[in-house]
């Protein structure tokens, strides 16, 4: 857990440090930037990055080794850092719907069982 965290906070202040270096953010800088990114290095740490209006920059990193999930708000005007959650998400990942509508994957299982 310590390494997770670590690695987290390593990789803000990466992102933060990149962020003092660039142009003021204006405008057209708002206009130039892809609304969704994503950075991944095989077995490491995923952070997915995308601007949520004119307030925050949303960064979403997942731990895919210890499958946990935890999102971030980067306040655009004053660059604080607010962790939002943390979540496990390896049970999430074992069920098989949660506010299924139908048909249910069961059904549809059923379905296609009996036509064969």
């Amino acid at each position: 857990m310590k390494t997770l965290v670590l690695g987290v906070l390593l990789g803000l202040g990466l992102v933060m440090a990149a962020a003092g270096l660039m142009p003021e953010r204006g405008e057209a800088f708002a206009q130039r930037v892809p609304p969704y990114r994503t950075a991944s290095a095989e077995g490491e740490l995923i952070a997915l990055s995308t601007t949520v209006g004119d307030k925050y920059q949303q960064l979403t990193v997942i731990d895919p080794k210890l499958k946990v999930l935890s999102v971030y708000h980067v306040d655009l005007a004053s660059g604080n850092v607010e962790l939002k959650c943390v979540r496990t998400i390896h049970w999430d990942l074992q069920m098989t719907y949660y506010n299924g509508k139908g048909p249910l994957p069961q059904d549809i299982q059923s379905l296609l069982e009996a036509t064969r």
